[in-house]
């Protein structure tokens, strides 16, 4: 695939995690401008969530209907408006509302992308390429905390929406221009009223459906990490605010390594190999996070180890996880990439609560929710080889 496409779809996947990443550290900011608390303020979270799993069910049929690139082209301008609509709210309910809207628009880039891939791309080639897509992805967790700091120390909160409308503004003239149309110019069109009919029979393909599941309880792991990882770090252990954004990084810089290591390594045995491989690495790092938190350690670094594991062995079950459950959907490519991610992120959004719903003061409700999901990731995984072999 052209380093160009590339470049342009990874972009494009990262919308999701950067309209996340970006804007953690004005959480504060945010409760005091619009004279509220910071868990008020996290309702704009839950609310991009919901826009994410509601928004890929959309995109999906869509794409598979009127090709990749219009569908694309109207969900780049939406978040493009509804960034600039976050920068100007008046209030909270502005930007919470808002935020759906620019989840709305921001999954289009994560529906197309997946497809695109599908569209160009066979099993093992589409593996390689979602973990080098991995690459510009993984980049968000490292810069964004880190700019969205620098961004609101300087000149505000706003400024941050504004960044990101910016980019996205270059990615919708990097699409119109370079990002060919991938749907077969003999497909036939399918039809918008036949989308239940279609999600009804990917949720009977067994083999897409347990893909889907162990990914999704894979990344779940990584959203509770994000939702409790600030608490652990900040006010557990002390670590000071303006060094968590280099914490954060080095998980994501881990998780990058093993993404483009991942690209090597299905040249010789395929995604499915290793993602069943890998799933048993990443619950008995989650086992070892689970005891080193339950011990109550004085220090961090002891669940550093084991929580770098966990992350960093995304690098390989990602991108598996997605090529494998894609692999054979042909024209429904966009209707299977939509069903994908909102599986996920639903399971990713609900793994993100219950750290939440746990709190205890301790590290421990962020330990057992990533070992849980290790525990069923492996058991989809499982469930999925035994419906192949069948």
């Amino acid at each position: 695939m052209p380093l160009r496409l590339l470049l342009i779809l990874g972009a494009l996947s990262a919308f999701g995690p950067l309209a996340i990443d970006f804007y953690l550290p004005s959480f504060p900011a945010l409760a005091r401008a619009f004279a509220t608390d910071v868990e008020h303020v996290q309702l704009s979270l839950a609310s991009y969530f919901v826009g994410l799993a509601i928004g890929q069910l959309i995109y999906g049929p869509m794409a598979d209907r009127f090709g990749r690139r219009k569908p694309l082209l109207v969900g780049v301008a939406l978040f493009s408006l509804a960034s600039l609509a976050c920068a100007l709210a008046p209030s909270l309910e502005w930007l919470i509302a808002a935020r759906f809207v620019q989840a709305l628009g921001g999954c289009a880039g994560m529906v197309v992308s997946r497809a695109v891939v599908r569209d160009m791309c066979d099993p093992i080639s589409s593996a390689k390429v979602f973990s080098q897509l991995m690459l510009v992805m993984g980049l968000a967790p490292i810069l964004a905390p880190l700019a969205g700091g620098l961004l609101l120390s300087s000149l505000g909160w706003p400024s941050i929406f504004i960044c990101l409308t910016l980019f996205s503004f270059a990615c919708l003239l990097a699409v119109a221009k370079w990002l060919p149309e991938t749907l077969a110019d003999d497909a036939p069109p399918a039809p918008l009223r036949g989308a239940l009919g279609e999600y009804k029979r990917l949720f009977a393909d067994l083999p897409f459906m347990g893909y889907a599941l162990t990914g999704g309880f894979a990344i779940a792991g990584m959203f509770a990490y994000i939702a409790g990882s600030p608490f652990i770090f900040i006010e557990l252990y002390g670590i000071p605010a303006e060094h968590y954004g280099w914490l954060f990084g080095s998980n994501a810089l881990g998780f990058i390594l093993v993404a483009q290591l991942n690209a090597w390594l299905v040249a010789r045995h395929g995604p499915a190999y290793w993602l069943g491989k890998t799933v048993w690495f990443y619950l008995a790092c989650g086992l070892g996070l689970l005891l080193v938190a339950l011990s109550k350690p004085l220090a961090l670094w002891p669940l550093l180890i084991p929580l770098f594991g966990c992350i960093a062995s995304l690098g390989i079950l990602l991108p598996n996880a997605s090529a494998c459950a894609m692999s054979g959907q042909g024209n429904h490519a966009g209707s299977a990439s939509a069903l994908l991610g909102s599986v996920q992120f639903v399971i990713a959004a609900s793994a993100a609560a219950m750290v939440g719903v746990l709190h205890d003061g301790s590290a421990w409700p962020v330990a057992a929710v990533i070992f849980s999901c290790g525990v069923l990731a492996v058991s989809f995984s499982l469930f999925t080889r035994r419906v192949q072999r069948a």
